[in-house]
């Protein structure tokens, strides 16, 4: 296979109608289609849409993967949830940029190999699926997703080092599953996560509990509750639990406010290379350690077996003519390692002279099988 290409797209806010899988069919005979998704891989050739066009107008969620070590993920949601100016504070350069399209704003992030390694071993089934809900989580006024998007910006040096860091989200340190499929996607470095995390407040302990909503439900002026259930009821917006839950979290902010001196981008780099160095002194420490205690686990299970060998030397002697009476070239490397065995017994024991002479015997004795004393010498057991 000389080449892998994975799209698929998601409508997620509503399916798509008959006349609109139509038109999707008509730019591949191929993909499977349903009224929610699109899905091709291509082993050969190109897709003809334009993927850009095809989240204007219909879909909510894209992701790309190619094995030559491009990806792409973009997200669409209504400008009421994500206003342009929130995404474009984060999304500032080509490997995150935002857009607006009718009723939407769409987010574009991108991302390249930058060692330009080909991917064979690629599968893209299923990431889109992981990585979805962080586009809830986003409608629902949690930006951390946003600010993943320009941590991509300043690995792929698309920020000047002295660019100010933008607002923090609460929680970057704790990542749930769909953002960490997000990182992990887009090839963000984790000791960059772990350097912006570190001016990252504590997260709210995950999703208001059920208690706690109750309380702010009950506190709202009956005009706004009498809203929220015409909306339910009426307008069929499938976003309306983010938007409530955009103003529970409103009403309930952690987030640290902008500081009066953020970070920079350069800050951040340079802290992430601090971080990274230090990981590396301790996974380099550490597999010394695994090092030294595998010698030494070796070293003790050879000490046992020459133990075992030390019992019944004549014995083992015997095997190795028995080995070599064969004339299988199997059966002469057998007999090899157990000579070696005998030679490392007798250094141990310090009655490598005896050794030597019973090794000089049998070389006389089968000195016309060339095989077996080539093997000795590569063996070391050359005198």
């Amino acid at each position: 296979m000389s080449e892998y290409q994975y799209y698929e797209f998601t409508a997620v806010d509503r399916p798509l109608t008959g006349r609109e899988r139509a038109e999707l069919r008509s730019l591949s005979t191929r993909a499977d289609i349903t009224a929610t998704s699109f899905v091709n891989t291509y082993e050969w050739g190109n897709f003809k849409g334009d993927p850009r066009t095809l989240m204007e107008r219909y879909f909510d969620a894209h992701l790309y993967l190619a094995n030559w070590g491009t990806r792409q993920l973009m997200l669409r949601l209504p400008k009421h949830l994500l206003d342009l100016a929130t995404a474009a504070q984060y999304c500032q350069g080509d490997s995150a940029c935002a857009w607006t399209a009718g009723k939407h704003v769409i987010i574009d992030l991108h991302d390249e190999d930058e060692d330009g390694t080909d991917e064979w071993d690629l599968d893209g089934h299923g990431l889109l699926t992981s990585i979805i809900p962080a586009r809830a989580r986003l409608a629902a006024g949690d930006l951390r997703l946003l600010y993943l998007a320009w941590l991509r910006c300043v690995q792929s040096a698309e920020i000047a080092d002295d660019e100010p860091e933008p607002p923090v989200s609460a929680g970057l340190g704790t990542l749930d599953a769909p953002l960490t499929a997000v990182a992990e996607f887009l090839r963000i470095d984790p000791n960059l996560i772990a350097a912006a995390a570190a001016g990252s407040p504590p997260a709210a302990s995950g999703e208001p509990t059920a208690a706690q909503l109750r309380t702010w439900v009950a506190g709202l002026p009956a005009q706004d509750k009498d809203t929220i259930l015409t909306d339910l009821i009426t307008s069929g917006d499938s976003h309306l639990r983010s938007r409530l839950l955009r103003r529970y979290r409103a009403a309930h902010r952690t987030d640290a406010p902008a500081p009066a001196a953020a970070r920079t981008a350069g800050q951040l780099l340079a802290t992430a290379a601090e971080l990274r160095a230090e990981w590396e002194r301790r996974d380099a420490e550490q597999r010394e350690r695994d090092r030294i205690r595998r010698e030494r686990s070796a070293a003790a299970a050879r000490q046992r077996h020459l133990d075992t060998l030390a019992v019944d030397q004549p014995a083992a002697w015997q095997r190795v003519d028995e080995l070599i009476a064969t004339k299988k070239p199997r059966e002469y490397d057998t007999a090899v390692q157990l000579l070696v065995d005998l030679h490392d017994l007798g250094e141990r024991d310090g009655d490598s002279a005896s050794f030597r002479d019973r090794l000089a015997e049998l070389r006389a004795v089968h000195a016309r099988k060339p095989s077996l004393l080539e093997r000795l010498n590569l063996a070391g057991l050359d005198t």
